[in-house]
């Protein structure tokens, strides 16, 4: 029999007992809360005891795996484990309830506990194989001790504990992480709530234009999956998060579709929310019988795209672009951007790449970039989003000043 996943529901425990509620469907794990505001987390004698013993118990056959923590585009470290348990010893109609708590090391009273709940569907009485069980959260920079226990509705259980470390190497110590030192928070599942309140800096503030292809790695994928969106999202953010940003507009679009899927005109932040809702009517892998029959369609679109967005009346401190590859069988014409004019203001594109030994070549957007004399960055790793954001912000910085400077006979 084939191996499968169980479904989990990760549920806030708000009250004493480990009393736990019908929740919905989510990834990671849910942090638990004391009865009240600042009170100790209760939970029931023996599941207390098994995470003070540090004695690993088989009473439930499952083997834990930890994972590393790893940093995301996200600018944040992401850890986790993965627990198998063979099929044989899991009776079909049952839950299991996941315990663990994450300890920054020697800060015992800072402990972060979670919990998380899974169902076990009908499984046949000489079933072989294992089920597998992945859980997941968030830390800021320090090193960590886990405690984690797992129970099955008879009381028996598997508990596993081990250290991890959540260190920058050496090469990325300048990176500012997202999470402070000792932070643990429960693995994010939704991609486009709000941001927090950016405390902005003192002075004129930056105002900055993006225009973002939402788009898969995969130019043939009939859809965009997690990480090409949770990469996309956070490169908004960096941008977003920048201090010396005061504006935002913001053109998201969809090449294969050949439309623009949203736009924020010169807002204070960036309305994540309402940028979520417009890409769930994107429908990638289905044809559109009017855009068949126009030749080279996604280029005459990205043409108009441009000369609206960068011939128009708004002049922002910086144009950025984001996103995939754009691998057109046509590039832009040259006749086309010269009809732009000249642009008063530095342009960028932060090319999402994950393999650039892959696709090496410019595609039609980097050269689109390199006929204004802009800058391309590709992003393959969190490093790289850092210091591209580091470099355009200083760029832009610069090229205001000295545009302000020089005045008006310089244009």
């Amino acid at each position: 029999m084939f191996p499968f996943r169980l479904f989990a529901d990760a549920c806030a425990l708000l009250v004493p007992g480990l009393v736990l509620s019908n929740c919905p469907v989510l990834e990671g794990q849910t942090l638990m809360h004391g009865a009240s505001p600042g009170a100790t987390v209760r939970m029931v004698p023996t599941d207390w005891s098994v995470l003070e013993t540090q004695e690993p118990r088989k009473d439930l056959p499952c083997s834990v795996t930890p994972a590393a923590p790893v940093v995301g585009f996200d600018l944040r470290f992401h850890a986790g484990y993965a627990v198998s348990i063979p099929l044989k010893d899991l009776t079909g109609g049952d839950k299991l309830t996941t315990i663990f708590r994450v300890l920054p090391k020697d800060l015992k009273e800072d402990a972060s506990y979670f919990a998380q709940e899974t169902r076990v569907p009908s499984i046949e009485a000489d079933a072989s194989g294992n089920a597998y069980l992945e859980g997941a959260f968030d830390l800021g920079a320090g090193r960590y001790h886990v405690d984690w226990l797992m129970r099955d509705h008879t009381g028996q259980v598997c508990s596993f504990y081990w250290d991890t470390d959540a260190v920058l190497p050496a090469k990325d110590k300048q990176i500012h992480l997202t999470l402070a030192p000792g932070s643990v928070e429960p693995a994010e599942t939704e991609p486009f709530k709000d941001d927090p309140p950016v405390e902005r800096a003192q002075g004129d503030l930056l105002d900055v234009k993006i225009l973002i292809n939402f788009a898969p790695q995969d130019e043939h994928s009939a859809g965009l999956f997690q990480p090409d969106t949770t990469a996309l999202v956070s490169i908004l953010r960096g941008i977003s998060r920048e201090p010396r940003i005061g504006k935002f507009s913001v053109v998201a679009f969809n090449l294969q579709e050949e439309r623009v899927l949203y736009r924020q005109e010169r807002g204070n932040y960036i309305d994540f929310p309402a940028l979520g809702e417009a890409l769930r009517t994107m429908h990638l892998g289905t044809i559109d019988i009017k855009r068949l029959s126009t030749k080279n369609g996604e280029t005459e679109f990205l043409t108009q795209l441009i000369q609206q967005e960068l011939g128009g009346e708004d002049r922002p401190d910086a144009l950025i672009f984001a996103g995939p590859k754009a691998l057109l069988e046509e590039s832009v014409p040259r006749d086309s951007l010269k009809e732009v004019g000249d642009i008063e203001y530095p342009v960028f594109y932060m090319n999402y790449n994950v393999e650039p030994q892959a696709v090496p070549w410019r595609d039609a957007i980097g050269r689109t970039v390199k006929f204004f004399r802009g800058s391309e960055f590709t992003i393959s790793k969190p490093r790289d989003l850092w210091s591209a954001m580091t470099d355009m912000v200083s760029k832009t910085v610069k090229f205001r000043s000295t545009r302000r400077t020089a005045g008006p006979a310089s244009r």
